[in-house]
């Protein structure tokens, strides 16, 4: 054991001594949060106006809102409710941007429903929540108290508010979360894409520079490829994990400075009823709120961890046995082609599982560990149905089991094929090595 240690001491030793790993470690992080900025920026473009009809059947507002200087809204009334459906498609409606619904019960209930054709920000959100709110305030202080509206409002139960698609009103075809998972998945790909290459690249510049030689008089194959794949393993954990804490902080600095619209509700009230909103902070991205809000980060990092170490040792496997295999450097790049198609069929597989989750496929997408790091990471952050916890742990399990027998695999192969040298390699060297 103490060799398989020192072993892979030397590993981490070289890769951190490695120019490009540092720059990889250093600006990967810093790219994704560009990325990640750029993308934020560029969907917080917001209308400038926004056409909304108020569907006030019994006329409770009196064709009305509380006055307000704003540039962001223009209102129309009618005494009706419209459907979804009539909503999305009539002509009559098409040009109106969001639509709200205000029935008999919401001077009880508070509860109002919004409609939208394009998803608003979230400040949009809630200055039309804040408008309807304060209009609500008037009429139950006119027809139900004496005190003051300023009194009443100190006193008084907010309102809450659903926000729906016009044209998925029931929220049936929403893949945000899924491609959540797809994004934790394929960021698992390219790690195990990248170290597992690294293992290649190690074990073949070993083998032709004939280093190996001097290594296998001191210590057995077995012991040589384990501390290899532990070492190199261990520089993808950290910089795996300088890569959360500088995105994590990143992403804090980002909601403190650059998207203070993460305040809440109570805060916008106040800076709308002082009139004192800046044009960014009405122009914020709603996918904020999914970026900070809705990411389960916790149980996301965790199995993330836990996938990407039983992904990294199943396709280790494959790519140390390409290294050991080859007769040359540049022998082996026939067989690295079959790993990168496998590893591109685990994207589609995650692909697949956004657009057609709870199908036979599916599910044995789920166990195949070839796939199961992808596809488990779109279930993961899609939740899962009551009592179908156990798929996950399943996964886990079989994925573990399968990268173990392919380490075993490896390891025989590794063996076997070290030592051999200026041969071609084909599929029938590997099914030979294995059988000694």
């Amino acid at each position: 054991m103490n060799k398989v240690l020192l072993i892979a001491q030397r590993e981490i030793g070289e890769r951190f001594r490695n120019r490009s790993f540092k720059w990889l470690l250093i600006l990967g992080p810093l790219i994704v949060l560009g990325l990640t900025y750029l993308f934020l920026n560029a969907t917080s473009v917001t209308k400038k106006e926004w056409k909304v009809l108020l569907m006030d059947k019994n006329e409770l507002f009196d064709y009305k809102l509380t006055s307000s200087e704003n540039n962001h809204f223009e209102f129309d009334f009618i005494n009706a409710f419209v459907d979804y459906d009539e909503f999305a498609d009539l002509d009559q409606f098409q040009d109106y941007d969001l639509a709200v619904w205000i029935n008999e019960k919401v001077v009880t209930n508070k509860k109002v429903i919004i409609s939208y054709r394009e998803r608003p920000s979230e400040a949009i959100q809630h200055e039309l929540v804040y408008l309807v709110e304060r209009r609500l305030e008037e009429i139950m202080v006119d027809e139900f108290s004496s005190m003051s509206v300023e009194k009443f409002r100190e006193i008084k139960q907010k309102l809450s508010f659903s926000l729906k698609d016009t044209y998925d009103p029931k929220n049936e075809h929403s893949t945000t979360d899924g491609w959540v998972g797809f994004a934790f998945g394929a960021v698992i790909i390219l790690f195990v894409f990248m170290f597992g290459m690294s293992i290649l690249r190690s074990v073949a510049r070993e083998k032709s520079n004939r280093i190996v030689e001097v290594l296998l008089s001191s210590v057995k194959a077995r012991q040589l490829l384990s501390g290899k794949v532990l070492g190199i393993g261990f520089s993808a954990l950290v910089q795996f994990t300088v890569w959360v804490a500088v995105i994590g902080v990143g992403l804090f600095l980002f909601r403190e400075t650059l998207f203070p619209n993460l305040l809440g509700s109570d805060f916008v009230a106040e800076q709308l009823q002082n009139k004192d909103i800046s044009n960014q902070y009405l122009s914020q991205s709603p996918f904020v709120d999914l970026i900070y809000n809705q990411i389960q980060y916790v149980n996301m990092i965790l199995f993330f961890t836990l996938f990407f170490i039983g992904g990294y040792l199943f396709y280790g496997s494959f790519f140390a046995m390409v290294g050991a295999s080859m007769g040359s450097e540049s022998d082996g790049q026939q067989f690295i082609i079959p790993i990168t198609l496998l590893l591109a069929a685990s994207l589609v597989a995650g692909y697949y599982q956004i657009y057609f989750p709870g199908t036979l496929l599916g599910d044995w997408l789920s166990f195949i560990p070839f796939t199961s790091p992808m596809v488990m990471m779109v279930e993961l952050s899609t939740g899962f149905g009551e009592g179908d916890a156990w798929v996950l742990f399943a996964s886990l399990f079989v994925l573990f089991i399968s990268a173990f027998l392919m380490l075993a695999v490896a390891g025989r192969i590794y063996k076997n094929g070290i030592l051999h040298f200026n041969h071609r390699l084909k599929l029938g060297l590997f099914f030979k090595w294995l059988k000694k």
